[in-house]
């Protein structure tokens, strides 16, 4: 069996990275990201990059560090919200945006990682996620034909994998990187831990290692906020 575990971002890369990639990331909001992965996209300096992923982090933390250096030509995603500088880039015509709502794009990474170009779902009917797609009625109700994401490269970030590249994630964190990884013709995963093989409940397994090519230990990380919410000490 190949080895699959490489010593740092940059060497797991190798190879993997050119200009006008379509890349699947994982993650929702900065929970689940790969974060040593897209900061050694960024020090590549590969450009015209399309991402699909549910959003752009925020300014200067996930895909967010990518669109402040201008390796980003489109993104694919459901939430853009929260990064000022995708709002501007999108707004003043630097940026492409393709919206898809968010159960639609994870099921369009599914549907890429099963194999299956397109699926029709009544999400989005009558709006302008509908405008330019073909439609078709089911039981006399309508529905829209969407594509399949078939990504070059997929990005994700668990908290455990064993030597094969069977991965664990942990929590919520598991949100979009599963489809993420299985849409990817290389899949390239981060993880706070490496265990040894058959040290891992094959029941817990979230992510079978057959679709994994090759893996980092990215740990140990700093648990980053989005919003800090605080209350005053002053009670009275």
């Amino acid at each position: 069996m190949p080895k699959k575990l490489y010593p740092d971002a940059a060497s797991a890369l190798d190879g993997l990275l050119r200009d006008g990639l379509l890349i699947a990331c994982g993650g929702f909001g900065l929970c689940g990201i790969p974060e040593r992965l897209l900061t050694a996209v960024r020090e590549s300096g590969v450009k015209d990059l399309t991402f699909a992923s549910n959003n752009a982090g925020i300014d200067n933390e996930g895909i967010g560090m990518l669109l402040r250096t201008r390796q980003v030509k489109k993104m694919i995603a459901s939430y853009v919200g929260e990064n000022k500088e995708f709002e501007r880039q999108y707004l003043s015509g630097e940026l492409e945006v393709e919206f898809s709502p968010q159960g639609t794009l994870a099921e369009r990474m599914r549907a890429g990682g099963a194999g299956i170009p397109g699926f029709y779902t009544r999400t989005g009917v009558g709006t302008l996620v509908a405008e330019g797609k073909e439609t078709k009625l089911f039981n006399g109700q309508e529905y829209i034909l969407e594509e399949g994401i078939f990504a070059d490269l997929a990005l994700v970030k668990a908290w455990k994998a064993d030597e094969t590249g069977n991965v664990v994630f942990r929590k919520t964190a598991r949100n979009f990187n599963v489809p993420a990884a299985t849409c990817g013709k290389v899949c390239v995963v981060e993880v706070e831990e490496i265990v040894p093989a058959g040290s891992l409940d094959p029941d817990a397994i979230h992510l079978p290692g057959v679709y994994v090519q090759r893996m980092i230990v990215g740990a140990p990380y700093d648990k980053k906020i989005e919003f800090r919410t605080t209350r005053s000490t002053d009670v009275g």
